[in-house]
């Protein structure tokens, strides 16, 4: 469901919106903010790779670290790094399914990824998803020298259930 009182927003009969990320609504914003998995896709220009990540919005940048779980590469040599230094260009799909079929929802995050290695960037981004991830601070801890990816949103697309089929937007002071 998309207010009214957003600009720039682009709809379609389905019920999916197109939004510039500077005007994210804040229930979408709680959505987001409470899923546990989101799904990264990099390409390195040639071969598209999707991998399921743990994830923090904060302002209009996704971070995703790379934890302690054990690697079959040195973290650096990962694809979904090697394909962001080759092509910035990113997605994350945040998506939730229930067999109630109208509580259905996803997000579509499109931006430009680069990898955060150092400074007071990297150690937000990982304070944040310890937060979030509890794991994080017991199970696998997440390192204070993790590399971090950061995705800076540009666009998103989203889609929920209970908003297809109107193909108008929600009108303020109204309930969702």
């Amino acid at each position: 469901m998309v207010s009214s009182a957003l600009t720039s927003v682009s709809r379609r009969k389905s019920g999916t919106a197109n939004l510039d990320i500077g005007v994210i609504d804040a229930g979408l914003r709680r959505r987001v903010a409470r899923a546990r998995v989101g799904h990264f896709a990099t390409s390195d220009g040639k071969v598209p790779s999707v991998v399921p990540v743990c994830f923090v919005l904060l302002g209009t940048t996704l971070y995703q670290a790379i934890d302690g779980k054990p690697k079959s590469v040195n973290p650096a040599q990962l694809r979904r790094i090697r394909n962001v230094r080759a092509n910035p260009n990113a997605a994350l799909l945040i998506d939730h399914y229930v067999e109630d079929w109208r509580r259905l929802w996803y997000v579509l995050f499109r931006g430009r990824a680069r990898i955060v290695d150092a400074g007071p960037e990297q150690r937000r981004a990982i304070v944040a998803l310890r937060k979030k991830y509890p794991q994080y601070r017991t199970t696998v801890p997440l390192p204070s020298d993790a590399l971090v990816i950061a995705t800076d949103v540009q666009r998103l697309r989203h889609w929920r259930a209970s908003s297809a089929g109107r193909g108008r937007s929600r009108r303020p002071g109204r309930p969702a």
